[in-house]
């Protein structure tokens, strides 16, 4: 690496420390200051399992829904991953995700993902001078789709950047809105928005050691009606290594990737997420997370079973989380690399 791409590593790692102590010295208490958080949910079940620490965990394809660096060391030619989230109160939650890595590389690696949410049918009203109050007005289908395009790029053997645009659309039914003091007329609830995501991942070179970084959902105020609001903008900052680097006589077919990542949302006071996943002969992976300062989550659990025949790579996940009041979350990814 020269010594330009050095300095700037060692910069970002300093930043990155200045970042985690001002996380840790937060104090302010933040709720309900965003829209569109069907943006915030995850629904990659290896994350899901892993506590949603996945900043610095390279996923190929899948990192365009935590941090686009982790596509950046892709070293075949595709990945692309299928996830579904059955979310709390019947919300079904699908992405997908799609990773290519032409000439070899040369021009890094260029990404695609979509995110579709169906929050089923839902009973409008509008406020009544009746007995109950309201009025039934109509059954609608509420939805939110985002769709996005990213890159990455390994810019030495240690430092990597990625990056994503997204256009996200929400829809939330129609209702009435006074025009006049007599009149008023039906509008529909519609809201979209372009939004950016990048990150930076660094390998340290000490054992597997690594450092990482994302911000997600940057963009300017949006509104339905009258009222602004901002994107759920997340800024993360994160660290992962092999716990069996430090074993003398260890083997390199299992492996034991501890993952922590330390949130600074824009609705909510700090959180920080923690994974563990083992891996044994790079075909079974047990994974569990701790989510800490959730209203409703804490330990997350699942699995994954994979294998590569003959240059191709199929990887099947599930997570489990129990969501308290809300009963519990299940995920589902389907993973293939060729």
């Amino acid at each position: 690496m020269n010594k330009k791409l050095s300095h700037i590593s060692w910069v970002w790692v300093v930043v990155s420390i200045v970042g985690i102590v001002q996380i840790g010295l937060a104090a302010n208490k933040k709720l309900a200051q965003t829209g569109f958080q069907f943006l915030s949910v995850t629904s990659d079940a290896r994350a899901g399992a892993m506590g949603e620490a996945m900043t610095t965990v390279p996923t190929y394809s899948s990192a365009l829904f935590f941090n686009p660096a982790g596509m950046a060391r892709l070293s075949q030619f595709g990945d692309f991953s299928f996830s579904q989230n059955q979310w709390i109160a019947d919300i079904n939650y699908n992405t997908f995700g799609l990773a290519l890595r032409p000439a070899g590389g040369k021009y890094g690696v260029f990404g695609f993902s979509i995110l579709s949410v169906d929050y089923g049918e839902l009973q409008g009203t509008m406020v009544w001078d009746n007995a109950q109050g309201f009025l039934d007005t109509e059954l609608f289908y509420p939805s939110a789709l985002a769709i996005g395009f990213g890159y990455a790029k390994a810019l030495s053997d240690k430092f990597a950047v990625g990056g994503q645009v997204k256009s996200a659309h929400q829809y939330l039914g129609r209702n009435v809105v006074p025009v006049t003091d007599s009149t008023s007329e039906v509008s529909k609830n519609v809201a979209q928005a372009v939004a950016f995501d990048f990150g930076t991942i660094y390998r340290t070179g000490w054992k597997s050691f690594t450092f990482g970084m994302s911000v997600r959902n940057f963009s300017n105020e949006i509104k339905y009606q009258s009222e602004g609001f901002q994107l759920p903008l997340t800024f993360r900052i994160g660290a992962s290594m092999d716990l069996f680097d430090f074993l003398e006589n260890r083997s390199p077919s299992h492996t034991l990737l501890l993952s922590i990542d330390a949130l600074h949302p824009r609705s909510y006071s700090e959180r920080l997420n923690l994974g563990l996943e083992y891996t044994m002969r790079d075909f079974l992976s047990l994974r569990t997370g701790y989510l800490f300062n959730y209203d409703e989550r804490g330990v997350t659990a699942g699995f994954g079973v994979h294998k590569t025949i003959a240059g191709l790579y199929l990887g099947i996940d599930y997570a489990y989380t129990p969501f308290g009041l809300f009963d519990s979350v299940q995920r589902l990814t389907v993973q293939m690399r060729f």
